[in-house]
Order: structure tokens, then C-alpha cells, then sequence
């Protein structure tokens, strides 16, 4: 599939996509594509990989008119009648999701989606809904770490000793890679803790997170939701999911941490906008961050539905509490997307043996 890949996204894709192959051999069912924002204006690429989720805005807005002009997009309210066998899906059915809850969401995608008269589905995480929110903790401990001082590094977190030299960007990407192992397996509280030692090891502040996204585009790429942003996005008809409190991987976690996460969150958005909450979106949403107790919890906690971050596109089957989707990225030209939400890219890639490997609750 590497080999192949340049062929497929130069070449294969675009002829396919101008023959209409995609639209025409989309099965019916369901599609769930979702994004992570959109790059703000004036905001400058620090790095492709870093950035490569969220999607430009003229990328945003031709992905939006490619689903109204030839597929059925629909709200997530549909989506929820479905899964309670209340009513039946249109044809080729398609959703639009976004995940975090940056504040980018609201002053760069929201008034596409509006222009384009599209709904989203938008999963946020705790702090969106108690007014603390900060950044996500990944994000933060990726711009500390690039913006250190040169040097020997070594800090001691969970048991475990993480050493490593500050100096060029690939030792500076392996020493937050090798960090980030250890905070995945954090919940809030440990996120807090050891982002604050990190801090601390470094040189920096507690305001690190205020003093870098001061700029106005980087407040917009970096910080997170508050509640008014909240009603904002409901006041313009769209819905909110849940994504827990921290973003952490679930699967990592001990059990009472990994549920005071997915349950903690749903309550707390609840109190904030005063009604119920039935999305929930995994973070990560992989097989190596999801396992089979993560989709109980879900269901326990109360939700109507979950939804994982790949296996996406017609097709695909459709368990409720693992729902598949189409990680949209940054890079991904139009032809290439609609090869992802036609069930194209999914199939190709079981056939070469590289299905998403998705595990999914047994039979009632």
C-alpha cells in the first residue's frame, strides 16, 4: 500500500473521482467522517505532522460540497433515531463530526458549516464545560518540549525515567513521543501533575499555556472551548457529544479512572447546557486505545451511541457502541476523501490485507 500510495492519490483517485466510481458504488448505510478543526487565518504551519489534522478552510468547504452534492448529509439527531430504531437512514447517509473542541471550531468552521447549511456533531472534552479550559495536554507538551533549551533532558514520571537531548527537532519529536507514552496512560489528574513537572524541568511557567497562545491565531489553533462557546454552536443548530475529561487512552487507564472519565464528562456537559448528552466520541479512537470494556462503560454511562476514529466509510459494519469513522486530515485532496467516505480506501485496504483491526462488543 506504500508503494501504490502516490499512484493512487496522483492518479487513480482523481480518474476515479471524475467518473463518478466513488459516488456510484457507495453502498447505502452510513458514512461518519470527522475533522479536528480548522486552520485559522493568519495562523502559520509549525509542522505538517503536527498540524496535518486540522483541515483548510477552502479544503473544508469543498469537502462540504462534495457531500451535498452527491450524498445525503445528514443531522446527528437522524443518527440517534436510527440507533434507537426509531426511523430509517436516506440513502448513502453521511455525518459530520469533529473532535477536541478548539476554539478554531467556532471562529473558522463554524461559519462554513453554516454558509453550507451542514451540521456537525461536535465531541468536546471536561474542561470545555468548566470554564478552565486550557489546551489539549499533548499540544502543550509538544510546544514546550520544541521550544526548550538546548540540553540534556531526563525526568522521572509514573515510576518510569524518560532521558533524551534537547537540541535537534527530530530529538526534540522522540523525547515527546517517548513523554506522551507515559502521560496517555494519565487521567485529568495525572495530566496535571506531570505536565507541571515538565514545566517545571524546563524552565517554563504555570501561565506557559496563556503566554503562547497570546497571539491571536494561535489562541484560535491552541485553546480550548468555554461554555459560551458551548451555546454559540448550539444556538446555530449544532450538537454536542462527549470526549472525556482529558483525553486520555481509555484503554490504559484502571477501570475506576477510565469510567470517572467517560461518565464524569457526560454529567458535566449536562450541567453546563441543561440537557441530556448521547454522544461519545473515543479518544484516539484506535484499536490499541479502545478495548471492549470501554464500549460497556459507554453504554453503562448512559450514551445512546459511541464512535471510534477509524475502519470509516460505506460499507463498514456499524456496531453502536464503536461506531467507525473517516479521520479527515489535512492532507487529504478531494478525490482522496471521497475515496475514504465511499468505502474505496476501506476496501482497498482489506483487500491488501490491512483492514482496521476493530473490536467490537459481542451479539445481545
Amino acid at each position: 500500500m506504500r508503494v501504490v500510495s502516490p499512484l493512487l492519490k496522483r492518479v487513480v483517485y482523481p480518474s476515479l473521482a471524475r467518473a463518478g466510481v466513488f459516488r456510484r458504488s457507495a453502498a447505502n448505510g452510513l458514512s461518519i467522517v470527522t475533522y479536528h478543526g480548522v486552520l485559522p487565518e493568519g495562523y502559520r504551519v509549525i509542522d505538517s505532522v503536527f498540524d496535518g489534522s486540522l483541515a483548510t478552510a477552502t479544503a473544508f468547504r469543498e469537502q462540504l460540497r462534495l457531500l451535498r452534492a452527491n450524498y445525503n448529509v445528514i443531522s446527528s439527531e437522524k443518527v440517534l433515531a436510527w440507533c434507537e430504531g426509531e426511523s430509517e437512514l436516506p440513502p448513502r447517509a453521511v455525518l459530520v463530526t469533529c473532535d477536541d473542541g478548539l476554539v478554531n471550531v467556532v471562529t473558522d468552521m463554524l461559519p462554513i458549516l453554516r454558509e453550507e447549511k451542514v451540521p456537525c456533531l461536535f465531541f468536546v472534552i471536561g474542561p470545555s464545560a468548566d470554564d478552565d479550559a486550557r489546551m489539549l495536554w499533548y499540544e502543550e507538551l509538544y510546544l514546550m518540549v520544541m521550544a526548550a533549551r538546548e540540553g540534556p533532558f531526563s525526568i522521572e514520571l509514573g515510576g518510569v525515567e524518560i532521558a533524551g537531548m534537547i537540541r535537534t527537532r527530530w530529538q526534540r519529536g522522540d523525547l515527546c513521543r517517548n513523554l506522551m507514552k507515559v502521560l496517555k496512560k494519565c487521567d485529568h489528574e495525572g495530566h496535571i501533575r506531570f505536565l507541571s513537572a515538565v514545566r517545571s524541568k524546563l524552565g517554563f511557567s504555570d501561565q506557559f499555556a496563556f503566554e503562547c497562545t497570546a497571539d491571536p491565531a494561535a489562541y484560535k489553533r491552541f485553546r480550548l472551548l468555554r461554555p459560551a462557546d458551548l451555546q454559540t454552536l448550539l444556538s446555530a443548530g449544532m450538537s454536542i457529544g462527549a470526549h472525556t475529561l482529558s483525553h486520555p487512552s481509555l484503554s490504559q487507564l484502571p477501570e475506576d479512572r477510565a469510567w470517572f472519565e467517560i461518565s464524569e464528562s457526560k454529567n458535566r456537559l449536562e450541567k453546563t447546557m441543561g440537557h441530556a448528552v448521547w454522544a461519545f466520541a473515543y479518544p484516539f479512537g484506535s484499536s490499541d486505545s479502545v478495548s471492549v470494556r470501554e464500549f460497556r462503560m459507554a453504554q453503562e454511562a448512559g450514551y445512546k451511541a459511541a464512535f471510534l476514529n477509524v475502519g470509516g466509510g460505506f460499507g463498514a459494519e456499524l456496531p453502536r457502541y464503536a461506531l467507525p469513522r473517516v479521520h479527515v486530515t489535512g492532507q487529504m485532496t478531494l478525490p482522496e476523501f471521497e475515496a475514504h467516505v465511499s468505502g474505496f480506501y476501506r476496501s482497498l485496504r482489506k483487500q491488501f490485507g490491512r483492514q482496521d483491526q476493530v473490536v467490537t462488543l459481542p451479539a445481545a
